[in-house]
């Protein structure tokens, strides 16, 4: 049979920040966390992280196959090094052009029987021929600049870069396997690694809505890991979530972790402790009794909890209220201290004698 004392791990009391108003259950996730992926299909080419690399934003996660896109580069920049060639000949055929009209344009002036007015006319249609084709060809090199812009934007896609400076979490593809912006089915891989900043760490809890208004942005927080339950972290609250969960009664809060320390890693189980104000009136109130949510009853519709007193049980009425973190707030029935039956008798009985496996 397994007991429990009212008013123990759950209970308010003081220390570092003032009293636990709340307790909830939740686990470490990173604020800045994607998973990252190639901007266009491709097979994969190349890798250049593992599990644990530490990146900077811009470097190279990986590489996708891209000899036809670089061959595209290379005909883009051809295409475009043959528009100047031309450009530049079609500049001199229009030079050549304006020279010649205003060689039979001044010769028509000294001497109109030389040159016809036809033909200064003819010489003068031809010069602006030749700026209308150095126009046009100024337009085919634009394009070709364009071509080579999209050829180049199309080769950098096959490269696959950090978003931001962080650690990478996990592998998603490996060299060989084809992938794709958004995951197509078959053998198409949509992220290439997930990637976090594990300097944005923080706990993400389900609060029961009975007790958010005891909870407000800024406010000191007492964390432990499941993981290490002898060592607590400072937190404060960064976000109460404006939603409520109505399935759960729950209201999601984000609790930023202050103290830094290399053991806490993403989707760590983890439990805050919300901590309220110190103050000499708190210390002189009614301290509030939390017990494990097994320890409370049902009974005919009414909340019970047994107690076990010279070894024999005996029933309670109690006012519970709701679960947090796995303890229920006892608001009337139990002065604290006492031992309650959690497990261990699944039909108890008042006067039942029963001995206690954890003392």
């Amino acid at each position: 049979m397994t007991v429990a004392t009212s008013g123990g791990e759950g209970a308010a009391r003081g220390g570092e920040g003032g009293a636990v108003a709340v307790i909830a259950n939740g686990y470490v996730v990173a604020r800045t966390k994607a998973a990252v992926s190639a901007k266009i299909p491709g097979r994969l080419a190349m890798l250049n992280v593992s599990e644990g690399s530490r990146v900077q934003k811009g470097d190279v996660i990986a590489r996708l196959d891209n000899a036809d896109y670089a061959a595209a580069v290379g005909q883009a920049e051809a295409g475009l090094a043959s528009a100047k060639a031309t450009l530049i000949e079609t500049q001199s055929d229009r030079d050549q052009l304006q020279r010649e009209f205003v060689r039979v344009r001044d010769i028509h002036s000294q001497n109109p029987n030389l040159v016809s007015p036809q033909e200064v006319e003819n010489a003068e249609s031809r010069a602006r021929q030749g700026d209308a084709r150095v126009d046009a060809q100024h337009a085919r090199v634009d394009a070709a600049a364009a071509g080579l812009r999209v050829a180049q934007a199309n080769l950098e896609n096959t490269y696959i870069r950090a978003p931001f400076s962080g650690t990478v979490l996990r592998k998603e593809a490996e060299v060989g396997e084809v992938v794709a912006p958004s995951v197509g089915g078959g053998l198409t891989r949509g992220a290439v690694v997930t990637m976090a900043d594990l300097a944005t760490l923080e706990v993400e809890v389900d609060v029961n809505e009975a007790y958010i208004a005891r909870i407000q942005g800024g406010q000191q927080a007492r964390i432990t890991l499941d993981a290490y339950p002898d060592t607590s972290f400072r937190g404060t609250v960064r976000q109460v979530v404006p939603t409520a969960d109505r399935q759960r009664a729950t209201v999601q809060v984000k609790v930023t972790i202050v103290d830094r320390d290399p053991r806490i890693l993403t989707e760590m189980g983890a439990k805050v402790e919300f901590l309220g104000a110190a103050s000499s009136t708190a210390r002189t109130e009614r301290p509030r009794i939390m017990v494990p949510a097994e320890a409370v009853r049902s009974d005919n519709g009414r909340d019970v909890v047994w107690i076990v007193r010279d070894g024999r049980l005996q029933k309670r009425d109690v006012d519970a209220g709701p679960v947090s973190g796995n303890f229920r707030e006892i608001r009337a029935g139990l002065a604290g201290g006492e031992q309650l039956l959690v497990g261990g008798v699944e039909n108890p009985r008042d006067g039942q004698r029963v001995k206690p496996n954890n003392q």
